[in-house]
């Protein structure tokens, strides 16, 4: 290995594109917070999920209710805006917002998520 490929294997760079999820107790929720992320430019894309069944504690018990999971795909450098944006748009005093590193995908699609979460004064 050359001194220059070395140098570079043992690099870390931070990942460019996240997957966020999130969940909502109701379709409709799940809907308008997939659709609010789009339209803000926070998020490339978002999928809602068909309902399952989440089992947590909350205020000393143990609690299941229904819920529908939204996975939104956006750049990290976007991440604050998205996380500040479910806070805001969301309906649980705790929302479930958890972002998760994308290392490998298809330079196109991840190339289009970077560029369709860019705020419009990026355009």
């Amino acid at each position: 290995m050359t001194s220059k490929a070395a140098e570079g294997a043992g690099r870390r760079t931070a990942p460019e594109v996240l997957a966020v999820l999130t969940t909502a107790g109701s379709a409709a929720q799940a809907e308008e917070l997939a659709a609010g992320a789009v339209e803000a430019r926070v998020a490339a894309c978002a999928q809602v999920s068909a309902p399952i069944t989440s089992y947590y504690r909350w205020e000393g018990a143990v609690q299941h209710d229904p819920e529908w999971q939204v996975l939104f795909k956006t750049a990290a450098a976007r991440y604050e805006a998205l996380e500040a944006y479910l806070r805001d748009a969301h309906d649980y005093d705790v929302p479930e917002i958890i972002a998760t590193p994308v290392v490998r995908g298809s330079a196109a699609y991840l190339a289009w998520v970077t560029a369709e979460s860019a705020p419009d004064t990026a355009l």
